[in-house]
């Protein structure tokens, strides 16, 4: 099989040892996946944080014939790929320090939606936080939000949350914590296929990865990372639902939680995310609307401040790429319009003293 860009970026995801930060090292200083292999061992020992050991597994070439058969195994399923440097590479996620070097997903999804929330909680998932998540979900349908639910496909809160999104035609999309040639656990297997329609799957893992609980803790970051907010409708005072919210937080990420009677057993990690200020209080769309200053479409107005005020022209250029993107991080803003970090800061600043951005949690913006 001939060996291009994708088999590189392929292999060096799975080099054993080399995690997302020094995968970034390495193609910062070689200039490319591929010329991470073609790199002489001497240079690749010099690339800090690889030396002699790192290296090595680097030169040995026995990851090839594991790139070959994902690369095999993606053109087969028709999986997509996303590299860090791609451009379809989530925009939200890509800032996070220990974001995945490469994902994996298949499905009809948009991972730069307009609007994204990550809905999490207990696998144990009472009736009433299934009517909460069904509410939820069908506030997003009524008010005709550009929206993608996201969550883990696991008992309870998560498959709750994939379901009520179907039924209300909001598009979703499962993080699971293996590779994409099998569904966990398999009682989840139609609603997964039914997902592909609309939303779909997305993994880190590649394909033969075994069934492996810290695998599920770390895909936890990705839920996070991929969204707006974070919502925990139900948690006990531990579980994987409190570790997503906690990654969220990290992240700047807004973090919601519902509350419950203070007796109920899986009520009590809201109570405990609220009480400890590691949460706000939702009760319903409304809050979550206010709290994130989103409006409904029919809302929805074309910014006119923009006609009656003197723009530089470095604020039109700021404009008109927010006007075509949306929402953006101050990053992306600089590396769109090629212009240093501080001058677009500054240009930020000052465009929100004219009244023509928002702020959003993480250094994003958007227009008014």
């Amino acid at each position: 099989m001939a060996r291009n860009e994708l088999f590189y970026k392929i292999a060096l995801s799975m080099v054993p040892g080399i995690g997302g930060v020094l995968a970034r090292n390495l193609v910062a200083y070689t200039g490319s996946a591929e010329k991470v292999f073609s790199e002489s061992f001497k240079s690749l020992v010099k690339i800090p944080g690889i030396g002699e050991v790192n290296a090595k597994r680097i030169k040995n070439n026995g990851v090839f014939e594991k790139a070959e058969k994902e690369l095999e195994f993606i053109q087969k399923y028709k999986i997509d790929v996303r590299f860090y440097t791609d451009k379809h590479y989530p925009r939200r996620l890509k800032p996070c320090p220990d974001a995945p070097i490469i994902m994996y997903s298949k499905g009809n999804m948009n991972l730069d939606e307009q609007r994204i929330v990550s809905i999490v909680g207990t696998r144990n998932a009472t009736e009433y936080g299934k009517t909460i998540c069904e509410q939820l979900i069908q506030g997003f349908a009524e008010r005709n939000h550009s929206m993608l639910v996201v969550s883990g496909l696991a008992y309870g809160i998560d498959i709750h949350a994939h379901k009520m999104a179907l039924k209300n035609n909001v598009a979703t999309v499962g993080v699971v914590g293996h590779g994409l040639d099998k569904i966990y656990p398999s009682l989840h297997a139609d609603t997964a296929r039914k997902m592909l329609e609309n939303g779909g799957l997305v993994s880190d893992f590649p394909s033969g990865t075994k069934i492996d609980p810290p695998n599920f803790v770390r895909r936890n970051r990705i839920i996070a990372g991929l969204a707006d907010a974070t919502i925990v409708i139900e948690s006990a005072e531990k579980g994987g639902a409190l570790i997503t919210a906690e990654i969220a937080s990290s992240y700047n990420r807004d973090v919601f939680a519902f509350p419950g009677r203070v007796d109920d057993t899986y009520s009590r990690g809201c109570n405990k995310l609220i009480r400890l200020n590691g949460a706000s209080l939702i009760q319903g769309i409304d809050d979550l609307e206010y709290f994130m200053g989103w409006e409904t479409t029919e809302k929805e107005k074309v910014v006119q401040s923009a006609l009656f005020i003197d723009l530089t022209p470095d604020e039109e250029k700021v404009m008109e790429l927010l006007k075509n993107e949306g929402e953006l991080f101050i990053d992306q803003i600089s590396s769109e319009l090629k212009m240093p970090g501080s001058r677009v800061s500054a240009l930020l600043l000052n465009m929100e003293f004219k009244n023509l951005l928002l702020a959003l949690p993480g250094k994003m913006y958007k227009l008014k």
